[in-house]
């Protein structure tokens, strides 16, 4: 099972990875890289609770609507809870103009991570400000297939099945096997 990855400077929580609202995170893994000087932060500001969706699904149960962060704030993910998808979607909530994002390349982004079963942020880059570099050829499908594909600037949310996150659970994060997960991403930059 491949699982997203966090700088080794993440602080642990709950015996877990670090996490957004409180919690245990999922995301990293001992070989991801800190970001990189030049990479921005991820702004720490809560969202405007009024904000319109620029997104929503109706899942199987349940439904999430998603509003993307903007340069001073967190995105915000409702779940009307519980929500399951039986498939993968991708929605680009802002379409970024810088270069399209391979398969195979290290990203640099900003993420929150929410639980479908019961609408819990299980991580977030957001709220530590700071955005993670990964390979996106070493993290959970459903992550691959939310950024490969995309421009960088982008900001796109993915609801995932269970099978593109964590098939097995997360026990550490709050995450148990045939949780559905939603990821609000904002694509800072991409090398080959």
């Amino acid at each position: 099972m491949k699982s997203l990855r966090l700088s080794s400077s993440v602080a642990l929580a709950a015996g877990a990875l670090a996490l957004t609202a409180c919690g245990s995170g999922v995301v990293p893994s001992s070989d991801a890289q800190p970001p990189a000087p030049a990479a921005s932060a991820c702004p720490t500001a809560l969202p405007d609770s009024d904000a319109a969706p620029e997104w929503t699904l109706p899942g199987t149960t349940g439904s999430v609507a998603v509003t993307g962060s903007t340069d001073t704030a967190a995105p915000l993910v409702r779940v009307e809870s519980p929500f399951t998808v039986a498939e993968t979607q991708v929605s680009t909530l802002q379409a970024g103009d810088g270069p399209v994002v391979s398969p195979t390349a290290t990203v640099s982004v900003c993420y929150q991570g929410v639980n479908g079963r019961d609408g819990s942020i299980f991580d977030s880059s957001y709220q530590r400000g700071a955005p993670v570099d990964f390979p996106l050829d070493g993290v959970i499908p459903g992550f691959q297939k939310a950024i490969a594909g995309q421009n960088v600037g982008s900001t796109v949310a993915v609801a995932m099945t269970s099978a593109d996150g964590y098939p097995q659970g997360q026990p550490g994060a709050g995450i148990l096997p045939g949780d559905s997960l939603i990821f609000a991403i904002k694509i800072l930059g991409a090398t080959d």
